[in-house]
């Protein structure tokens, strides 16, 4: 029997390039972007609020990040049975709201990526375009 197990995470050098890129990717949108990276225990590794950007839009990237994380999908491939159920099972720590996607290095998952700031369909396409950039499996989490 084994006594432990041990959890791939991202560095906070990866999630902070990531956290930059994002602004980047959001400034090209005219979306001013708040961006969360979590790891795959759901802990917030690194965060970036771009000026101006709504103040509920920290919580939610940062739900967001914590929800691809821990499911490793996209936000909006939760299956419909449980896009409702999870976000009350949870208190509302995870969300179904579009904008969040699963961080892999080839089959490594690493954590979530969160971005909340403009429409959802738009945050998603901030967010994988943002893994695109930072070299991360993108295969699908096609919009």
């Amino acid at each position: 029997m084994s006594t432990h197990r041990q959890i791939t995470t991202i560095t906070y050098e990866t999630a902070a390039r990531a956290i930059a890129i994002a602004m980047e990717v959001g400034a090209e949108h005219d979306v001013r972007v708040v961006a969360a990276v979590a790891d795959p225990a759901m802990t917030l590794i690194a965060y970036g609020m771009a000026d101006d950007a709504t103040p509920h839009s920290a919580e939610t990237s940062r739900r967001k990040a914590a929800t691809a994380a821990s499911v490793r999908r996209r936000t909006a491939q939760i299956p419909e049975a449980l896009a409702t159920a999870l976000p009350l099972g949870t208190g509302g720590a995870l969300t179904a709201i579009d904008g969040g996607v699963p961080i892999y290095f080839g089959d490594q998952h690493v954590g979530g990526l969160g971005i909340a700031g403009g429409p959802p369909s738009v945050d998603a396409a901030i967010a994988i375009e943002t893994l695109t950039r930072l070299g991360a499996r993108t295969e699908g989490m096609e919009l």
